[in-house]
């Protein structure tokens, strides 16, 4: 189990664009899995959309990229804090199931495929209340800042 605190080691973001609340499950080298609560009071509702709250797509995506970046750090056993980051390089695979809205609990899993020369490939998907919403291939580059 990894709280936000420890999260925060992990990931340079910050609100509001830190999208993991939680590591629930870690395993390095294989796997992860986490989740992001999806509240009302999330500075993307105002505008997408006012009459009818949906997550942006393109943020989910880059929750499950951001949970593949713990998984890649932990695995090699670094950090922001040692001059590097992982940026999100590329999604393939994409596919939506169904909305994301207010009130939901975002449950993410990834698994690490491959890894060559600072690129990592994960397989991903998030879920709410079992139900798959979003299944993609991310990749992720790690560079020094």
């Amino acid at each position: 189990m990894m709280y936000i605190e420890e999260i925060q080691e992990y990931l340079p973001h910050r609100y509001p664009f830190l999208l993991v609340d939680r590591v629930t499950e870690i395993e390095k080298g294989k796997s992860i899995k986490g989740y992001k609560n999806i509240s009302f009071n999330e500075p993307f509702f105002t505008g997408h959309f006012p009459h009818k709250p949906i997550m942006p797509g393109v943020l989910i995506i880059e929750a499950m990229a951001q949970l593949s970046g713990v998984l890649g750090f932990v695995t090699v056993e670094r950090k922001p804090s040692d001059g590097v980051v992982q940026y999100l390089a590329g999604s393939s695979k994409v596919r939506f199931k169904r909305p994301v809205v207010p009130g939901d609990r975002l449950c993410m899993e990834s698994t690490f495929i491959s890894g060559k020369r600072g690129i990592w490939k994960f397989e991903c998907r998030a879920l709410v209340d079992g139900e798959v919403v979003c299944v993609a291939d991310i990749l992720t580059a790690e560079r020094e800042v």
